[in-house]
């Protein structure tokens, strides 16, 4: 099965869950696969099932300076409402939820490899890190919900969800797409750092 079959815990649809997984917290109850295209003048990312139906989308402007995104259903229904805040210490999103469920993901921008995410409203966590692309949510009373894994290469920047609590479907659909752009920005920030610093040499 490989080396990243037990350490990096990407699968594509229609593969076996992974094993470490698996072995951890048991079968998935369900799994979902994001696809993100390239290119766009909107950063659009298809959200898939086991059987690769869309099931959920998501939409941003790529030059907006609150990142606002729309996620939606198959059927085009409103699902969840993503906004950034600008000027903060820490990386933070808001999310509102279509049920009016809303939170927030705040991530304290100094632990640059070990990471932990917390999601203010709910009182769960994500856990994880940026170099080994795999994370895991946990709820208030530590269980766990679901097993979030990034492709290693790919033009499309694919991400598996295993979920363990498929009540909370949506809610992690939202929390990965926030995931997302939040290690964008810190990409983008990373560059700009760099950028400035090779100007400053010079």
């Amino acid at each position: 099965m490989g080396v990243f079959s037990k350490y990096h815990r990407f699968r594509e649809a229609g593969e076996d869950a992974n094993v470490n997984n698996v072995e951890r917290f048991g079968e998935p109850k369900r799994s979902l696969f994001t696809t993100t295209k390239v290119f766009t003048l909107h950063h659009h990312i298809d959200i898939t099932d086991a059987e690769e139906n869309v099931v959920y989308k998501s939409d941003s402007k790529v030059f907006s300076i609150h990142d606002k995104t729309h996620i939606t259903d198959m059927n085009g229904n409103e699902v969840a409402y993503i906004w950034r805040k600008v000027f903060t210490l820490h990386e933070r999103h808001f999310i509102e939820m279509a049920d009016g469920t809303s939170f927030q993901l705040s991530n304290e921008i100094w632990h640059l490899v070990k990471d932990i995410t917390n999601i203010e409203g709910l009182g769960w966590q994500r856990r994880g890190n940026f170099v080994g692309l795999n994370f895991e949510l946990y709820d208030e009373n530590e269980e766990i919900i679901a097993v979030i894994c990034q492709k290693i290469i790919s033009l499309h920047d694919k991400y598996c969800i295993d979920l363990y609590k498929p009540e909370h479907e949506k809610t992690c659909v939202a929390i990965l797409i926030a995931l997302q752009h939040m290690m964008k920005d810190r990409e983008a920030s990373a560059a700009a750092a760099g950028s400035s610093a090779s100007s400053s040499s010079n």
